[in-house]
């Protein structure tokens, strides 16, 4: 143990891999206790850094039987009708709505999301079950074509079992956005959650068992993320989406292409918000800055870097300041925090180090900028940046927490460029009352979306995903659940 905190340093975060072990350092303190050594997966309090349970991780004959119990189930599962199916996915809407304060409270200790938003996350699951168990039978109706044949359609038939890599930020709903358009398909889903999230994990297998979804049709893994490459290859596994990082994306992405599977990913995102001089500033500034504080800044559409044109520059930032400096920040558990703690050290200690970078490089600090000395959770403070340098990381990373990036602009092609000027293309949120500033973002922005005179969120109704390293295919909508469907052409001739 010593010399494991020698290596690590009293004030740096370490973490030890070897042989499923993990040993957790911040501020000099061991996050997991000595008899927990063993135990890869753990639910940590972010608030408290407190040990909330330890998972032993699924061994190779666990996941043998459950890769086996998944095929097993899709052969009888995507058999069963539509109605059936809807039945149990409003089934699994009502449960969420009336244990909404019993899951949101899990995801308030395991990742720190603040209640208030926790339960607004339970409500758009069940939304998006309800959506998807009244739209499937118009999205996978048969589609008549004519041609030479007597009969030509197109067929949509499910796929088997899809593995679902699933990140802890939202630790409900990008499972359930998932889960719910590709279990109407017909097909089944296996679910390797992050880590640090496992109780979530495993409330959610038991909701769909719970409202008699058969056996195997949803299960999840409790495995490392080392081992998911074996999981891709399994011959059972017909298709995998990820939504994490650009590396983990790239990393499952080369997996599947290498079993010619297809892959849906949503990757990370630095969002630019983009104030022009005609915006309804008040209202701007007030989106502008749920939009950052969204998840304790921890969301890939979050609006991260504020454009602001010059002509009104100076009054955003301003207002913008005054009220950044007034956000609560504490216990997610307390109905009036707006801001809780990041999800892990780790997170924690990438922010602020970006933070220091980015200063050291020119970048100057209006408010925040470093962790409170007299906290014992994950906190970091609202942080405002300007004057931010082009070889900073503020400048061309992602910063996943919350701290606003701030940068003046003299017209709408510097506003586009900069805006582009991101490896990411996630989403964009833009502020104008003229129409031809309107058409032109909507036509040159490189995003996924653009969201006009409102803030960038998912929806049910719409198709959601990004380009560039913020990945390629599409969730929700129509879109999402032709994705993870064999688009059959059916001929019939005389």
């Amino acid at each position: 143990m010593e010399r494991y905190r020698e290596m690590a340093g009293e004030n740096a975060f370490f973490t030890a891999l070897k042989t499923g072990e993990i040993l957790l350092f911040w501020m000099g303190k061991q996050l997991l206790p000595p008899g927990n050594l063993f135990m890869a997966i753990a639910s940590i309090n972010p608030t408290t850094g407190e040990t909330l349970q330890t998972f032993t991780p699924h061994s190779d004959a666990d996941i043998e039987d459950k890769l086996a119990a998944a095929q097993t189930a899709f052969e009888r599962y995507r058999r069963t009708s539509l109605d059936r199916r809807a039945q149990w996915m409003r089934a699994a809407a009502d449960l969420l709505e009336s244990d909404s304060g019993k899951f949101a409270r899990l995801m308030a200790l395991e990742m720190g999301k603040p209640i208030q938003a926790a339960v607004g996350e339970i409500k758009k699951c069940a939304w998006v079950c309800r959506y998807y168990a009244d739209e499937a039978p118009n999205f996978l109706t048969d589609v008549s074509i004519d041609t030479d044949a007597r009969h030509s359609f197109v067929r949509y038939q499910p796929l088997g079992a899809i593995l679902a890599v699933m990140p802890w930020n939202f630790p409900f709903w990008q499972v359930f956005r998932f889960a719910a358009p590709a279990l109407m398909a017909g097909n089944v889903a296996v679910l390797k959650h992050a880590s640090n999230v496992p109780q979530c994990a495993v409330t959610i297998e038991k909701i769909f068992q719970e409202v008699g979804m058969p056996a195997g049709v949803f299960q999840t893994l409790l495995v490392e993320s080392d081992r998911v490459e074996k999981i891709v290859a399994d011959s059972r596994i017909q298709a995998a989406t990820l939504t994490g990082s650009e590396a983990a994306g790239s990393s499952l992405a080369a997996t599947a292409g290498k079993h010619i599977k297809k892959t849906v990913l949503e990757l990370g995102g630095s969002d630019p918000f983009i104030i022009m001089s005609s915006a309804d500033l008040d209202k701007a500034i007030e989106t502008g800055i749920q939009a950052r504080m969204l998840n304790n800044g921890q969301s890939c559409i979050a609006a991260k870097r504020f454009l602001v044109a010059d002509a009104c520059a100076d009054e955003f930032q301003q207002k913008f300041l005054e009220k950044f400096q007034t956000i609560q920040m504490g216990d997610p558990l307390l109905e009036d925090t707006q801001l809780g703690p990041l999800a892990t050290p780790q997170i924690l200690q990438d922010l602020h180090w970006q933070v220091r970078e980015s200063v050291e490089k020119g970048a100057k600090i209006l408010c925040g900028g470093s962790p409170p000395n007299d906290s014992q959770g994950n906190f970091y403070p609202p942080t405002i940046l300007t004057d931010i340098p082009i070889d900073s990381p503020a400048y061309r990373e992602e910063f996943f927490g919350p701290v606003a990036l701030f940068f003046r602009i003299p017209d709408i092609d510097t506003a586009i460029a900069v805006a582009n000027s991101s490896p990411y293309g996630l989403g964009a949120s833009v502020w104008t009352q003229e129409e031809t500033e309107i058409e032109r973002f909507i036509n040159e922005l490189s995003s996924g979306s653009v969201f006009v005179n409102g803030m960038v969120k998912s929806d049910p109704r719409l198709p959601f995903g990004g380009v560039k390293l913020s990945g390629y295919g599409r969730e929700l909508g129509r879109e999402g659940i032709w994705e993870f469907v064999n688009i059959k052409t059916v001929w019939i001739g005389e």
